[in-house]
């Protein structure tokens, strides 16, 4: 059962930090892709929901553990623009039927999953084979002193983050569930180093 403080302060601390215009513009051309039926990985307060084209997307469900959150997102005018729904679920056990998605979007998601691996493998499962996997992702940067810092941070990082992880790899990862399509790599400006390794793109259901 989530404390007092990851059920008041931490929705709020992820509302304003996933919902800032930084990383709105990382996530932009990400969500833009998504087409079909569509699952949204760790929806949050719904930073995404703005983003997605509703002439492409057919249907869209989002998952989501925390009511706080949940609740947050399902309030939101684009929520009702495209008809989302809004599921308690969580990424290492979907509640969906084998291919039965045409696009699975995870943004700032991996880092704060329980099981990271468990969960792509629970997005493999549920894209039909040529879906397409659309991520965004902060992670474990490529610089060997960069990398020792995350180590050194991430117990309390976690603490304050509700869970979020400074330091695990992303498309390493992803690429042994998916075939790599398309990935950016690097630094985001106006971030400090150890917080700021982002890596996006699109990987294929093969």
């Amino acid at each position: 059962m989530a404390n007092w403080y990851e059920r008041h302060i931490v929705p709020h601390i992820i509302r304003l930090g996933c919902g800032c215009q930084l990383l709105a513009e990382k996530r932009e051309p990400i969500i833009r892709q998504a087409r079909g039926r569509v699952l949204e990985l760790g929806i949050g307060a719904g930073a995404n929901l703005p983003l997605y084209q509703t002439g492409n997307v057919t249907e869209l469900i989002g998952i989501e553990p925390s009511d706080e959150l949940r609740s947050m997102a399902s309030a939101t005018p684009a929520a009702m623009r495209l008809g989302a729904r809004l599921l308690d679920a969580c990424g290492e056990d979907l509640p969906f039927a084998d291919a039965s998605f045409d696009t699975v979007v995870c943004t700032f998601t991996l880092c704060t999953v329980a099981d990271e691996r468990r969960t792509l493998a629970e997005a493999r499962r549920v894209l039909r084979p040529g879906g397409i996997f659309l991520f965004c992702e902060h992670g474990r940067a490529d610089d060997p002193g960069v990398a020792r810092w995350q180590d050194r941070l991430d117990p309390a990082w976690k603490r304050v983050f509700g869970g979020c992880h400074l330091s695990r790899p992303v498309s390493a990862t992803i690429s042994d569930y998916f075939t790599m399509a398309s990935c950016e790599r690097g630094y985001q400006e106006r971030m400090p180093r150890f917080a700021g390794w982002m890596e996006r793109g699109c990987a294929v259901a093969a």
